[in-house]
């Protein structure tokens, strides 16, 4: 019997049919798609500062029709393709879907450019008129790209090269990632990842070096890679006038730089909390040092336990029934209607994501379920994304999607709940250390992990941009510097340590993206303190916040909860609950 059997999860594969039943319906999409495209461009295109607020109406309602059904396509192509990443029929049908996109932007690509070039007083007087309240925040946002747009042409050019630039070396990227194997045993990235939480220290030692030495050997590649991607993002940075390579990212959150900058240096200057928090580690797994191979090893105590999938089923829907029978009852289709993929399969990607398709269907959760602990809070995790995406759908395509720190936001209060659903039923002092600890390494990881990793993106797309073409060993040192200034002196990192930068999608996908977590998760301390003051007040005001989805800024949104996010006060506020965390442990006596 494999692990999927033994765990449950043989079975738990996603239902893609809810989005295409069939091969005729996904053609017919296409086709249509293209049409309305070339209809929208022929019909409007050059004649936007024309258009009264009812034309604009019909224009906006158009391309967000064209957009959810781009949207779908999108969706179906790459989860389809995402568990079988070395099926080349499934390869095709996504490339397919990202040429289609591509084609489809380039004809509609003039209303933001018309739209931006507006005069102030005219885009007003146009949203003034209540016909466009639904779009109001969506048409303004659009206007903060104002200063960073090219030409038409050039604008069209770039969708023209996009299916061959950014995407297509992604793809690239995941494809090699998940063909990858390891070892003498020839295992994946999700198996030899597992064994660094292995109770023993010599499998851990032994898994730590197969992912060194696999990511070696793949090092010439990887580094191409990236130094590609980051020279992508300079040569688009530029053009758009960005000040920084991470203000494109905040610009997309709707941040400013200064609080993305505000964040970073409350965290960074925190680092001695994870020291302190390693060097309490070392002692109590009765070490005299620890190594990178010894960050994830479980703590004497801690329940050693394979939680199938029914068991972790019922504890995640259980924590969210505490804190509101509403979000146990989105969270509970999502296992009952087939909106999950669960196994670890051959050729599926790595790591967990909740994607949240368009409203007029529902989102999907991907994980890798290896019957662990820390999988039980992933899948929390996840369906933390998912009961978001599902309550935000109410606002219409366009006002649905949440700028990333909030989507972090609902995720880890999701996992929170879980957390403390667990810890109540922990009795024995030495496993609630245990599991006490683990949470405070997750914490540690999101907010202090990704700020190093946030760190490690700077100095490389700074020596992108300074220096040209950067070695492996160059971008290894990076990785080292920044990471090694986060551990201080409480854990060794050796220096093949170094390529571990490697196997991180996050850089390539998403740059900049990583601040989110340690954003999301300090905004969670600050919402569950508020939520312990409050009570059953509060969780309504929490499913509001969840419910506006991407319809407001963060800044409006957070308003009801008296949250200023340029307020260092606030970032501190959240890094001190982390620290009585640490003071809980250290002060803990059997």
């Amino acid at each position: 019997m494999n692990l999927n059997q033994q765990l449950g999860t043989s079975e738990v594969i996603w239902n893609l049919l809810d989005l295409y039943p069939d091969q005729d319906t996904l053609d017919a999409d296409c086709i249509w798609c293209e049409k309305e495209a070339a209809a929208i461009g022929n019909r409007w295109a050059g004649h936007v500062i024309e258009l009264s607020s009812k034309e604009l109406l019909e224009l906006v309602t158009r391309l967000e029709a064209l957009d959810t059904k781009l949207s779908r396509l999108n969706t179906y192509s790459f989860l389809n393709f995402t568990t079988r990443m070395d099926n080349a029929e499934a390869d095709r049908l996504n490339q397919r879907i990202r040429e289609l996109t591509s084609h489809c932007s380039r004809e509609t690509v003039f209303f933001e450019l018309e739209w931006n070039r507006l005069d102030d007083n005219l885009a007003e007087q146009l949203l003034a008129d209540k016909q466009l309240a639904n779009y109001h925040h969506h048409l303004t946002s659009l206007r903060r790209y104002r200063p960073h747009q090219l030409s038409e042409v050039e604008e069209k050019l770039l969708l023209d090269k996009e299916i061959v630039g950014r995407s297509a070396w992604t793809t690239l990227f995941g494809k090699i990632l998940s063909t990858l194997r390891f070892g003498e045993k020839q295992r994946s990235e999700e198996e030899v990842l597992s064994d660094l939480y292995h109770p023993d220290r010599e499998i851990r030692k032994q898994a730590a070096d197969e992912l060194t030495e696999g990511l070696l050997a793949n090092a010439h590649i990887l580094t191409h890679i990236f130094n590609t991607l980051a020279a992508d993002k300079m040569i688009s940075d530029r053009l758009r006038h960005h000040r920084s390579w991470v203000s494109s990212m905040n610009l997309y959150n709707e941040l400013d730089d200064k609080t993305v900058d505000g964040l970073v240096e409350a965290v960074s200057s925190r680092y001695d909390i994870v020291s302190r928090y390693y060097r309490v580690k070392s002692q109590l797994l009765g070490l005299e040092h620890l190594t990178d191979y010894d960050r994830y090893a479980p703590l004497p105590g801690l329940p050693n336990v394979t939680i199938n999938w029914q068991t972790c089923q019922q504890t995640v829907l259980d924590s969210f029934s505490d804190f509101s029978e509403e979000m146990a009852e989105i969270a509970s289709r999502f296992f009952d209607k087939k909106w999950i993929h669960a196994p670890v399969t051959s050729g599926k990607r790595g790591g967990a994501f909740a994607h949240p398709c368009v409203p007029e269907v529902h989102p999907y959760v991907m994980v890798n379920y290896t019957g662990n602990l820390r999988d039980v809070s992933t899948v929390a995790h996840e369906l933390g994304h998912g009961v978001h995406q599902v309550l935000a759908s109410s606002q219409g395509h366009f006002n649905s999607s949440t700028p990333l720190p909030l989507a972090e936001t609902a995720s880890v209060f999701s996992e929170l709940l879980a957390f403390n659903s667990q810890l109540k039923l922990i009795k024995q002092h030495k496993q609630r250390r245990a599991f006490i600890c683990q949470k405070l390494e997750s914490i540690i990881a999101t907010v202090f992990r990704q700020t190093a990793m946030n760190r490690f993106e700077n100095l490389m797309h700074q020596g992108r941009r300074e220096h040209g073409e950067l070695s492996q060993e160059q971008l290894s040192e990076y990785w080292l510097t920044t990471q090694r200034k986060m551990f201080g002196d409480s854990v060794e990192l050796r220096d093949d340590y170094g390529i571990w930068w490697a196997y991180v999608p996050h850089f390539l996908y998403a740059p900049g993206y990583v601040y989110s977590y340690a954003f999301g998760e300090l905004l969670v301390l600050a919402l569950y303190g508020i939520y312990k003051e409050k009570g059953a007040a509060f969780v309504d005001s929490y499913l509001d916040l969840l419910r506006a989805g991407g319809s407001r800024s963060p800044y409006e949104l957070l308003k009801p909860f008296d949250i200023d996010l340029n307020n260092p006060d606030f970032w501190h506020s959240g890094l001190s609950v982390i620290e009585e965390f640490l003071d809980m442990i250290e002060q803990t006596e059997e």
